[in-house]
């Protein structure tokens, strides 16, 4: 029997982050594509038996607004490897499902439209990876389409988010006239070859540079000496550099059109790590062949309409994971049966029997289990929990048909277990009007639509004067609820927020009483 050390070895796990409409979906989709996970080519996922839709954004609203809202879990093989993609919501106001996805990730694919870059909106979540130290490639998308100077990119990227893009290919030809691209690690020229509709792998045809430079004239002359420069300005790939999150192999393509996405596929698999022992809250590491752990990143519910279930998403830590084995809830100390447990491919599933470090087990209707909970077998360990981002924009949720509260409440509940928005409650109003607290506003429009369509119960926002939330504790409490323009609430958790109308009065406050508890929630002020 194979070790779990080694078969971790064969694991690559990692998430893929982008901005809305920068071709991460379509990117995710030719993975499979390369990956044989699709039967019939683009659009069409094998399964047994059938075939169903290719789809990362199994959500209806995802579907309506053609945007990723929540995060998803897509295993295939790909060379001796197995290969699990954690999808990821493309836009900021959805960077705290982000940052949960990436505690379980061991690097990230960063997306970028070659026309726009590093954009506003999406800044946060690159930035994530940064603070995380997170191995990271770079995919700069579009370049069939006119875009930015290959230069000019590659300059944003350490601008912005400080890290040192280090091209792997280098495209030949302007974005808008593209031919191929230079391998820097071989120096041959790798030419593509459009199919239909990029519904099959891209032709990809190796060419030495002589007969290059006599067939592609300018344009390979041009790529070509922009990539001797490339060397002298030291952008040459480090491996110790790209592991310690302070540089980014970078390659060129286009999704749509399946140009590089071997290429990366390849470097994927050649080098983003493997799982490694992962450190428990006392900063002891968990050895690979150690008794099973994994830790949840992830609640989802209701994803099978027929069923209404609730899904916790397991990243394996260590051990073998066998399908039925008994493990201990560390949260609550319980034992914990995983006799439903799914391998989740989009909206789809299908029974799980084993799965080894890296990978990710959805166990179902796992109702005691919480985002950031440890599971364990034999041997006791508990991870770190994630930490929450600071919450920047509060609304007061209230159910519009007073007979539909029981579902309201429920509801909002499954909405703060799965951490779509941060749930606040007063004592005295309880449950009745409960303050919703989020990182970006378009988490209201999520939660609105959910508990209108999945709970039945239709709700309305009303905004709040609150504009920034700190951590307190009981002593502090009582002096800060006494204060004009401060209110402090309480989390599922037992967490004290304290939520304050300006970011002056916060600071003044902090100034005239130290003495006062008010801590920064990790993650949204400064990620860690």
């Amino acid at each position: 029997m194979t070790s779990p050390a080694a078969e971790a070895a064969r694991r690559r796990t990692f998430a893929i982050i982008s901005h809305p409409d920068a071709g991460k979906t379509t990117l995710t989709e030719k993975f499979l594509l390369y990956g044989g996970a699709l039967a019939g080519g683009a659009g069409s996922v094998k399964a047994r038996g059938d075939r169903r839709s290719a789809t990362s954004d199994w959500m209806e609203m995802e579907q309506q607004r053609g945007i990723s809202i929540t995060s998803t879990v897509l295993q295939f093989p790909y060379r001796d490897c197995v290969v699990n993609l954690l999808d990821t919501p493309g836009h900021r106001d959805f960077s705290e499902d982000t940052y949960r996805v990436l505690a379980a990730a061991d690097a990230a694919v960063m997306v970028l439209d070659a026309a726009k870059g590093i954009e506003p909106q999406t800044l946060k979540l690159f930035e994530v990876c940064k603070a995380r130290q997170m191995p990271l490639l770079t995919f700069i998308n579009k370049w069939d389409r006119p875009g930015l100077e290959a230069l000019e990119l590659l300059d944003e990227i350490d601008a912005k988010i400080g890290v040192t893009a280090a091209p792997v290919t280098w495209p030949v030809g302007i974005a808008g006239d593209f031919r191929g691209v230079i391998d820097r690690t071989t120096g041959r020229f790798v030419r593509f070859t459009r199919t239909a509709r990029g519904a099959t792998e891209a032709p990809e045809e190796i060419v030495e540079p002589d007969r290059a430079e006599a067939e592609e004239g300018a344009s390979w002359t041009t790529a070509a000496e922009e990539a001797e420069l490339l060397g002298t300005m030291g952008l040459d790939f480090d491996m110790e550099l790209f592991l310690g999150g302070e540089l980014s192999p970078t390659f060129f393509g286009s999704a749509l059109t399946n140009f590089g996405v071997r290429l990366l596929l390849d470097a994927i698999i050649d080098l983003a790590p493997a799982p490694s022992p992962r450190l428990d809250e006392h900063g002891n590491a968990r050895g690979l062949d150690a008794p099973f752990s994994g830790f949840a990143f992830k609640v989802q519910a209701n994803m099978d309409k027929s069923h209404r279930d609730r899904i916790a998403f397991l990243r394996v830590c260590s051990g073998r994971f066998e399908r039925g084995m008994v493990v201990t809830h560390a949260t609550s100390g319980k034992p914990f049966a995983t006799k439903y447990a799914h391998q989740v491919f989009g909206s789809d599933r299908e029974t799980v029997d084993e799965a080894f470090p890296g990978d990710v087990v959805g166990l179902v209707n796992a109702t005691d289990v919480r985002v950031g909970d440890t599971l364990w077998l034999d041997d006791p360990v508990t991870f770190p929990r994630i930490p929450s981002f600071a919450p920047e924009f509060f609304s007061v949720a209230r159910v519009r048909d007073t007979g539909r509260f029981k579902q309201f409440r429920k509801g909002i509940a499954q909405l703060d277990e799965e951490g779509v928005v941060q749930v606040l409650r007063d004592a005295d109003r309880g449950d009745s009007a409960p303050v919703l607290a989020a990182v970006g506003p378009m988490q209201f429009d999520v939660a609105v639509h959910r508990l209108e369509t999945e709970f039945g119960a239709p709700v309305e926002l009303s905004p709040t004067s609150y504009s920034v939330a700190r951590r307190t504790d009981e002593a502090s409490a009582p002096k800060l609820r006494s204060m004009r323009g401060v209110d402090v609430l309480s989390r599922s958790d037992g967490t004290l927020m304290a939520l304050f109308e300006s970011q002056y009065w916060l600071d003044r406050l902090m100034a005239d009483q130290p003495e006062l508890v008010l801590e920064a929630l990790v993650a949204g002020d400064q990620p860690t």
